[in-house]
């Protein structure tokens, strides 16, 4: 076993989530491996590098090949929070609408930051989508379209539709209008 590295660290936190997946505490993966526990928490924390023979002991215990352990890619954290400049800019114009989060892959919801220049809108041709949405208008005001259904929202309205139905927004009124939204499962 060998000094501390970033190496030993990232190698550590991948035996903490393939332990932690297995269902295994550190000490049941000591009494399974036959290695200390106090020798488990030390690789688990980046604070030693073991050898071949004793990482092999410590991965049979969950069961888990080398190959595959290193093979393994862990998730990385997924943020919880966004500054502003962070939002993914995906329509820009008289419409602008900035997701929360860059990679929606496996996420079930997507939020919206939207705003509507004065005379935007999403188009004509009304649209129609898997899922649900729903929203707060912050400023201004829009006219939204559901079906047969026509309503102008303005601040503190919201609104709430499965997405199947055909819809639109369009802005009305000298007043830039901004939307918070979400929609259930990602459309874009």
């Amino acid at each position: 076993m060998s000094n501390s590295t970033d190496e030993d660290a990232e190698l550590g936190q991948r035996l903490r989530v393939i332990r932690e997946r297995a269902g295994l505490s550190q000490r049941a993966l000591a009494k399974r491996s036959g290695i200390p526990n106090s020798t488990i928490s030390l690789i688990e924390g980046g604070k030693i590098n073991p050898s071949v023979s004793t990482l092999r002991r410590v991965l049979g215990g969950i069961p888990i090949g080398l190959s595959d352990f290193f093979a393994f890619e862990p998730e990385q954290e997924k943020a919880s929070f966004y500054a502003a400049e962070d939002l993914t800019e995906i329509g820009k114009g008289k419409l602008s609408l900035k997701q929360v989060g860059s990679n929606l892959v496996g996420r079930a919801m997507m939020i919206l930051y939207e705003t509507y220049q004065p005379g935007a809108d999403t188009g004509r041709v009304m649209y129609g989508h898997e899922g649900e949405e729903g929203g707060v208008v912050l400023s201004g005001r829009v006219e939204i379209t559901v079906g047969s259904q026509r309503k102008i929202l303005g601040p503190g309205d919201a609104y709430y539709f499965d997405s199947r139905a055909p819809h639109r927004f369009r802005q009305v009124g000298p007043e830039t209008c901004t939307i918070v939204s979400a929609c259930t499962p990602p459309t874009f």
